[in-house]
């Protein structure tokens, strides 16, 4: 064989294992990072499992309940120019107001059907934030708390122009939503800020895609790392895990409450534990027997109320 058809076999052959690697990452980031909308915007588009299908009729009569409560659509425009879209609901003019932010390819109506009603309840107003790339917010790409953080002290910053310096708030996330408050403990939040709740959010960005990796796709964690470090660099043009759970909760000045289903198949028990390590002084944590992700309110649903209410009461004092 000729040099020089050699040297055409090898570029061929380069090129297609490059396009393979390219083709692979893009997968990564579709399957990972792409907020497709659609029916994932649905709010009653619910996927169920073993640990939620017992729970079903009371999942929709609460999201039922959530939907015919009255709220003010509003918006803000992000750090980096997407308008984002968020439901106000008023109980009091002047209450102390907690901004809550769903998980991952979530809605708040669905992840919050519960917790926002309880809330209002005690007297609370809340603003249900719809996460970029969700609901009526703009965007595609989901950054894991990377750039949603970022998202949360825009909000903030909303409501102290909105309702004043003296309004008191409390920030409250479940899953990636817990991640994303956390996370912004380390924006420099204003003094309005006193304190964050979280339920079962995950340490890392990178932590949780090891282990639904490793678990769900039978993938090396080192490989799914590595892939989604460069799939979210390329194609969502971000840098994954940059900030840390565990590193906002260190910054924090403010209380924190971890809340954690101890059978949370998804977002492993520990991973909060974590976080309560980084800043033992400022973290309450407690966990729910029996209770999968994200349904500890619905396993004990008055001791999931007493807790968040003597949170509240404590931070609002």
């Amino acid at each position: 064989m000729k040099k020089k058809t050699k040297i055409i076999l090898t570029s061929v052959a380069a090129t297609s294992v490059c396009s393979g690697i390219l083709a692979g990452l893009y997968a990564t980031y579709r399957m990972a990072f792409h907020s497709p909308k659609g029916n994932q915007n649905d709010d009653f588009e619910y996927r169920f499992t073993d640990q939620t299908r017992p729970m079903s009729y009371k999942i929709f009569r609460i999201i039922g309940e959530m939907h015919a409560k009255e709220y003010e659509r509003v918006s803000i425009t992000s750090f980096d120019g997407l308008k984002l879209a968020g439901r106000y609901y008023e109980v009091k003019p002047g209450a102390p107001l907690c901004i809550c932010v769903h998980g991952y390819r979530g809605t708040p109506a669905r992840d919050f059907c519960g917790g926002a009603p309880m809330l209002m309840e005690m007297g609370y107003n809340v603003l249900a934030i719809e996460q970029r790339g969700t609901g009526e917010s703009e965007g595609h790409t989901i950054t894991f708390g990377v750039r949603e953080s970022k998202d949360v002290k825009g909000w903030v910053d909303y409501a102290v122009r909105r309702f004043g310096s003296d309004i008191k708030i409390c920030l409250i996330g479940i899953s990636m939503g817990g991640t994303s408050v956390l996370m912004a403990a380390a924006e420099d939040l204003p003094d309005n800020v006193k304190g964050i709740s979280a339920d079962c959010p995950f340490d890392s960005p990178i932590a949780i895609i090891k282990n639904v990796g490793a678990k769900n796709l039978h993938i090396p964690g080192f490989i799914a790392g590595a892939g989604a470090r460069l799939s979210a660099l390329l194609f969502g043009h971000f840098r994954l895990g940059k900030m840390t759970a565990a590193d906002g909760a260190a910054a924090s000045k403010v209380p924190i409450l971890l809340i954690h289903g101890e059978e949370d198949r998804f977002v492993p028990e520990y991973m909060s534990r974590r976080i309560a390590e980084a800043n033992p002084e400022m973290v309450t944590r407690v966990t729910f027997p029996g209770a999968g992700h994200g349904i500890s309110y619905l396993v004990d649903e008055e001791r999931y109320k007493k807790i968040t209410g003597d949170f509240l009461q404590k931070i609002f004092a």
